[in-house]
């Protein structure tokens, strides 16, 4: 494999803050983190509009099978996901976050005599995303935000990425409770603008969460994604996955750090190719605000 190349971090994603009324709730952007439980921070990093800033590393093993390959490939996604929580307002009663997601992608090569066979895989970086939300500020109950996501067109190679610039809405809503945290999160992408070679664009992704809080600062449930590309045809547009997994918060020297590993199988699954497994590996540290 490949080693990646290096990368510089360019883009600029503005949204409009939401007004809200009331009073702001009590937030981390103030508060050392020494002063949190694990178990509080461990439900707090639940919410997409979370108040504490973070950097998770996420990597992704997926088997892939389908009527258009002989037995099964693999392909690894390792994501850097900085989340960058602002409080915004008077009275800071609007949270806006930003994440950009960062990814190492390794894909298999197949034989361009034979496509159904693999002749090695190919490591680089992918096409790079920016997701921002915004709603109101609060850390528990039911919980809001909409905004917009985008994806650009930094594979280095075109096995690596899809060769478009895309845009769409964003929007989530979560209840965040003790013992039980659910929601959803939705991103949609269409192309506007890229290499008029390759294929348009056009995909909805759908994660949905249900976790259980256990003692000892830990959560049992899944968040998979569920998957719609609208440019495929009915047989390989849809991928549902389901799952479970383990999270436990921990402190290394002081660092709240989030472990997770989960398992995804998927019930629907394109015809042709498609992900069967996932194994979901990761690991969350915990920052403290660089602006408060």
């Amino acid at each position: 494999m490949k080693s990646a190349a290096t990368f510089s971090f360019l883009a600029v994603l503005m949204l409009s803050s939401l007004a809200a009324s009331g009073q702001a709730p009590e937030s981390t952007s103030g508060t050392e983190l020494s002063d949190l439980s694990l178990e509080e921070i461990d439900r707090r990093l639940n919410n997409p509009l979370a108040d504490i800033w973070s950097l998770t590393f996420q990597n992704n093993t997926g088997m892939h099978e389908g009527d258009a390959v002989a037995g099964s490939e693999y392909s690894n996604n390792l994501f850097f996901q900085p989340f960058m929580p602002f409080e915004l307002g008077e009275n800071k009663s609007t949270m806006l976050t930003l994440r950009p997601v960062f990814p190492l992608v390794t894909q298999p090569v197949f034989d361009a005599e034979e496509p159904a066979h693999s002749v090695k895989h190919t490591t680089g970086f992918g096409d790079m995303q920016i997701l921002g939300l915004a709603g109101p500020n609060r850390g528990e109950g039911l919980i809001w935000g909409a905004g917009a996501t985008l994806k650009l067109p930094t594979a280095g190679n075109e096995l690596l990425g899809q060769g478009k610039y895309q845009a769409g809405p964003a929007a989530m809503l979560f209840y965040l409770g003790k013992p039980w945290v659910g929601g959803v999160l939705v991103q949609h992408w269409s192309s506007f603008a890229g290499d008029d070679e390759r294929a348009d664009a056009s995909r909805t992704d759908i994660q949905y969460i249900i976790r259980r809080s256990i003692p000892g600062a830990m959560s049992v449930g899944m968040g998979p994604t569920i998957s719609v590309d609208w440019e495929a045809d009915s047989d390989n547009r849809l991928t549902v996955p389901v799952g479970l997994g383990v999270t436990k918060t921990v402190r290394w020297g002081g660092m709240p750090v989030k472990l997770r590993a989960e398992a995804h199988y998927s019930i629907v699954a394109p015809d042709d190719y498609g992900s069967t497994w996932n194994l979901r590996l990761q690991i969350t540290p915990v920052i403290k605000s660089p602006f408060g």
